[in-house]
């Protein structure tokens, strides 16, 4: 566990730091809200520095979606032949530069930064003066942080600490803290549902806008779909509440990321690729602005119609005088 020790101390040290920083603006040292806010800011900077696994699982997710054929015909060629199955995508992955686990790698790094993160909020929770075999999690064993640590242990929120956890409502030192068991109840229950909607919408997100209907990994994905969020809503129970403030927020920074990337970046052949499409070419016709009218030539300009005269009609008296004159003889005269 000597690891989990480790990163424990660099998670620490990040929640104090935010801590001084919140407590430096104006917010109550003691209050569970400037600790609260604390973790926020220990999400940010994970996630910040996440970013360049996160951009390599965008390509792992790319490429997989690209030899997605060449799987199939190595999969139905060697049906029978697990080994040369396992041979044949090995060689592909390695041609491609593909690494299946890379998706993974966001989640599988967080993993010992939550099981720190845990053992901070419990040492926390445990902190008790008068006993010599309690230790102080992380930095709060340092000489420098030591007074933050029951300053840690009295701030809550509504009157629920930050180590308080669903099932632990009714515990003995919470309850002898002056927490109350139903707020702690209603509060970490909130957030366990908001963890597990969050969890739900981000994958759904990434399965209807950002997957090929064809994919064969979307059936896998689709099954996590559903059993992410139950293992969350299932397992939250028992996580305190400050783990739950980091899961949400973890969650919230993950759907706006996967937003922008599925919007601008989406991959190809997807809906979301389609939708990008059609934006890029609607940008490029308003940019260009109307067609401009074709000019007309004076020598393709076309010959103006004949404009047709209506005859003026002719007085009686001066048709008879037209007669007279050398017009047509008049009935009865002699030829």
């Amino acid at each position: 566990m000597f690891i989990i020790d480790w990163i424990g101390t660099g998670v620490s040290w990040i929640l104090v730091q935010f801590h001084a920083l919140f407590t430096l603006i104006g917010l109550n040292p003691a209050s569970g809200w400037t600790w609260a806010f604390s973790i926020v800011g220990l999400v940010i900077v994970i996630r910040i520095l996440l970013i360049p696994l996160f951009v390599k699982q965008i390509k792992a997710q790319r490429n997989l979606q690209i030899i997605q054929p060449k799987i199939k015909e190595i999969q139905k060629k060697y049906a029978g032949d697990r080994e040369k199955q396992s041979q044949e995508m090995m060689k592909i992955y390695r041609e491609t530069g593909t690494n299946p686990l890379a998706s993974c790698l966001p989640i599988l790094l967080q993993a010992p930064i939550f099981f720190a993160l845990f053992r901070v909020l419990q040492g926390i929770a445990m902190y008790n003066p008068n006993d010599p075999n309690y230790t102080a999690p992380g930095v709060f064993a340092w000489e420098d942080y030591a007074d933050l640590l029951p300053q840690a242990h009295e701030a809550s929120i509504w009157d629920v600490p930050l180590y308080g956890y669903f099932m632990g409502a009714n515990n003995e030192n919470l309850i002898a803290g002056g927490f109350s068991p139903l707020h702690t109840q209603i509060l970490t229950m909130v957030l366990i549902i908001f963890m597990t909607a969050t969890t739900f919408i981000t994958q759904r997100q990434l399965i209807v806008k950002n997957s090929a209907p064809d994919n064969p990994m979307v059936r896998q994905q689709k099954i996590l779909l559903y059993v992410f969020p139950v293992i969350f809503a299932v397992g939250g129970i028992n996580f305190p509440m400050g783990v739950l403030i980091y899961w949400l927020t973890t969650n919230l920074w993950t759907m706006g990321q996967q937003f922008y990337v599925i919007r601008n970046n989406p991959q190809p052949g997807t809906p979301a690729y389609d939708a990008w499409e059609k934006r890029k070419s609607d940008k490029a016709a308003r940019k260009a602005g109307p067609a401009p009218t074709p000019e007309v030539t004076a020598e393709e300009e076309p010959a103006a119609a004949p404009v047709r005269v209506q005859p003026k009609k002719v007085p009686r008296s001066k048709r008879g005088k037209g007669s007279s004159s050398g017009g047509a003889p008049t009935k009865g005269s002699a030829t």
